[in-house]
């Protein structure tokens, strides 16, 4: 039997108070006793980093002096070294199980709660009726519908029962604008007419009408 199986192995008889309940250790007490675990081997390693300082400094202090000394310190230093290989391999075993662990009680706590949860809504769904949740949606609507109209009635404008032809009221208004404009031309007072003869256009002078037919003359000479 190895050591690691000595270590797992519950103490005492068949009838040990100790002995594992029927199911096996719940995942909490397996995580505990791992990081127990992972906790002495820590331990363990440090005190064989120390031994192997230890033995290293003895041989060097023996050397060539006292050969045999130093051979066996360095033997004692490499067995030293094999064990703390072990350990390592063993931690690193340790550690990837307990994080296996971890993980399927991560895994297994999820999927308890999503249970759980299924059953609540389970529970609530019990106490729900499709055909009364159609209808309830109907209603809704039905009321979204009157109080759509009913908005829209409020914001129409009314006339409250006065309804007038617009043509009607057209041509009453252009009357009244001719009537208005009619008193406004008999109010207008025109400018009287003159009576006496309207002044004639003054008689160009004989003297500049021949210096026009000379300035002609000149012009036409000058051209020829």
């Amino acid at each position: 039997m190895s050591k690691i199986t000595k270590l797992f192995k519950p103490s005492g008889g068949s009838g040990s108070s100790s002995k594992s309940r029927k199911g096996g250790p719940s995942a909490q007490e397996a995580l505990f006793r791992l990081r127990e675990t992972e906790e002495m081997l820590s331990k363990k390693q440090e005190y064989l980093e120390k031994k192997i300082e230890q033995e290293l400094a003895t041989a060097r202090k023996h050397g060539t002096k006292n050969k045999r000394a130093a051979l066996q310190a360095l033997k004692r230093k490499k067995r030293l070294e094999k064990q703390l290989t072990q350990i390592d391999g063993t931690l690193s075993t340790i550690e990837f199980q307990r994080e296996a662990l971890e993980n399927s009680h991560t895994n297994t706590e999820v999927l308890k709660n999503m249970g759980y949860a299924a059953k609540a809504m389970k529970t609530i769904h019990q106490n729900l009726d499709v055909d009364k949740i159609d209808n309830l949606m109907l209603d809704i609507r039905e009321q979204q519908d009157v109080a759509q109209e009913i908005s829209d009635a409020i914001s129409t404008p009314t006339s409250f029962g006065e309804e007038f032809d617009e043509d009607e009221l057209l041509a009453e208004l252009e009357e009244l604008e001719q009537e208005d404009l009619n008193k406004h031309m008999a109010n207008v007072t025109l400018p009287s007419v003159p009576s006496g003869k309207l002044p004639s256009r003054p008689a160009v002078s004989t003297r500049k009408r021949v210096e026009d037919d000379d300035d002609m003359q000149m012009l036409a000479a000058w051209a020829n």
